[in-house]
């Protein structure tokens, strides 16, 4: 693990918060760039798509004075990370085996791990595939697999999710992504309220970085091509769920999980007038939800 202190790549977050940056080889061909912030128990925050770790500026600031280690990674095919060619790299178990990497890599043997939209898929599938490393797992707008399974049979869900198919052209969503100065991809982030001029361009810088692009979109062409390998096993973890009521991608019908695979769910919170970004939308109530929630895996180290 290779850590640096001093400015960071990416302007620092709005709050002010002093942050750590460095980097993680978690394998043979893949290394982790991340920021941090704070001390205490480990907690993990894993964007979505079309993100990186800036989606996450107005939680590190009020978990880490909270009392955690919190530590936001950019995703392989993210940012300032590893960008593997091929897009059977990024089927949900790879960058879920990065993380259990990344956990060990920071000197944990577990972590609280929080995911939104795709992080939430990589959380899901790691509090599956790795249940060891998973102290207690916080979901937001992101469906467990087997709802997601489900909601893809009905033709609703599938006109929310047009644009999986739409990324299994070659090339041309890589170039539409670009045009306009990015308008496709800004047409993702419709946050209430809406993104600011300067946040929008820490977005715009991430993803003209080399070859991120395509291997944010390789998320969906696994997906699609190559469906789900993923089995299904009961998730351990005591499992939050955050979820704003008005995403315009996923159906608020796949925010509960099935008992039987997240049978210590302790609740499904629904947040009004929230969109898929929820975080963003309605930052304060999902911080004090996530503090909440977190507060035992902290005093059990007192």
């Amino acid at each position: 693990m290779n850590t640096a202190t001093g400015t960071l790549t990416t302007a620092s977050i709005d709050s002010g918060t002093g942050l750590r940056e460095g980097y993680a080889k978690v394998s043979d061909t893949v290394t982790l760039h991340y920021v941090e912030a704070g001390e205490g128990p480990l907690v993990v925050l894993l964007h979505g798509f079309p993100a990186f770790w800036y989606t996450w500026r107005e939680q590190i600031a009020p978990l880490a004075n909270a009392g955690f280690r919190v530590i936001a990674p950019d995703l392989r095919g993210y940012n300032l990370s590893s960008k593997p060619g091929e897009y059977t790299d990024y089927t949900a178990d790879k960058p879920a085996a990065d993380i259990r990497a990344f956990i060990g890599a920071l000197g944990s043997q577990k972590a609280t791990v929080i995911g939104h939209d795709w992080g939430g898929s990589v959380a899901w599938t790691l509090a599956m595939n790795s249940p060891e490393v998973v102290d207690r797992l916080v979901i937001l707008n992101a469906a467990h697999p087997r709802k997601l399974n489900e909601g893809l049979k009905h033709p609703s869900q599938l006109r929310r999710s047009w644009y999986f198919f739409y990324f299994q052209l070659k090339g041309s969503p890589e170039r539409h992504a670009a045009r306009d100065n990015w308008k496709f991809f800004k047409e993702f982030l419709d946050a209430k309220p809406a993104y600011t001029d300067q946040q929008l361009d820490r977005y715009t810088e991430a993803w003209s970085q080399p070859g991120a692009v395509k291997g944010m979109i390789d998320y969906y062409r696994a997906a699609v091509r190559l469906g789900s390998k993923q089995k299904v096993l009961p998730i351990t973890a005591p499992t939050l769920v955050i979820w704003g009521q008005d995403d315009r991608y996923l159906g608020a019908d796949l925010a509960e999980p099935h008992q039987e695979d997240v049978p210590n769910l302790v609740a499904v919170e629904r947040l009004e007038n929230a969109s898929h970004w929820v975080h963003h939308d309605k930052a304060a109530r999902v911080n004090e939800l996530l503090v909440d929630f977190l507060a035992p895996a902290r005093d059990d180290r007192r």
